[in-house]
């Protein structure tokens, strides 16, 4: 039997007060993603990418949903999406992390993460989430960072 993992979602900042860091860069807000109370992107920070989904324009934003909900493949990567961007701009001609995301009856996999575009592995997962829970957490992160 497969661990399940849990998924929690959260308002997360790129900075925090303190950090020297933040003079002169943008400071997203944005949802983070915690699987089993840890943060992905306190995980993959050292890429400088945050997580794709709760900030942007309001059609990004669904568009990230309907991704991670399998509701939509991606134009180009197909099953593989998006999940840590550019905090810029979110544009994947920045670099991006991605993942690919399959449904097996009442589960969600997250596996085979890729820095792209160099398509190289990142050696974290797989994880496996209860469909229900999952789909909760994912629509729950629409405005998480409000509309920008």
């Amino acid at each position: 039997m497969k661990p399940i993992n849990r998924l929690q979602t959260k308002l997360a900042s790129r900075f925090n007060d303190l950090d020297p860091d933040k003079e002169g860069n943008k400071n997203t807000k944005f949802a983070d993603l915690i699987i089993d109370e840890k943060s992905l992107y306190q995980t993959l920070k050292q890429h400088d990418l945050v997580p794709s989904l709760g900030w942007g324009s309001e059609e990004w934003q669904r568009q990230m949903i309907d991704y991670f909900l399998l509701k939509e493949t991606h134009p180009y990567l197909y099953y593989r999406y998006p999940i840590l961007v550019c905090p810029w701009c979110g544009d994947e001609e920045c670099g991006f992390i991605s993942v690919f995301i399959e449904r097996e009856d009442e589960l969600i996999i997250w596996r085979d993460f890729k820095l792209e575009p160099d398509n190289k592995t990142i050696d974290i997962g797989p994880f496996y989430f209860k469909w229900e829970d999952y789909e909760k957490e994912i629509n729950k992160t629409y405005r998480t960072a409000g509309i920008q």
